[in-house]
């Protein structure tokens, strides 16, 4: 018989940056991609002046044991336009509809922050991650300034 572990969504802080390093950054070896503290991941060092500070967000999801499993960040461009960050599962927690359930929270708070507009940037390895949001009706679009990691951009006009 399986248990079935309750999560919750919460908002991140500063005092959260070694978990949520550690989680972005394992699952990025898991699929060969590399981490980038000091310029893609600088965002990490400061996620209060990062995300809120700046009109964004950056939330986790936490099991029952308080371990960070996942995060999503919302990123401000500019008035109209956010970029999803940071948006990764800890393997154990995959298949079971927490990443739709990550995502369906970022587009949420995306309408709630008053953006009408959503853009990320992925890299082509994470098939599970594109399907999820292609299903979600995000389109593919020439970006012009990629992480070194990635080689997609999607937009999603909300």
């Amino acid at each position: 018989m399986l248990a079935f572990m309750s999560y919750t969504i919460r908002c991140a802080s500063n005092a959260d940056r070694e978990d949520i390093e550690k989680l972005v950054f394992g699952v990025l070896a898991e699929y060969g991609l590399k981490s980038d503290p000091g310029n893609t991941d600088a965002d990490l060092s400061n996620i209060q002046g990062a995300y809120p500070d700046r009109g964004g967000s950056f939330d986790v999801l936490v099991g029952e044991n308080g371990q960070i499993v996942g995060s999503v960040g919302l990123y401000r461009l500019d008035t109209d336009t956010c970029e999803i960050r940071k948006m990764y599962l800890a393997v154990h927690v995959r298949g079971q509809g927490q990443g739709r359930r990550l995502l369906e929270h970022a587009l949420a708070k995306a309408k709630e922050l008053g953006y009408s507009r959503i853009e990320l940037e992925t890299a082509s390895v994470l098939k599970e991650a594109i399907a999820l949001y292609e299903s979600y009706g995000f389109c593919r679009f020439d970006r012009g300034h990629l992480a070194s990691r990635c080689d997609a951009g999607y937009y999603l006009e909300i």
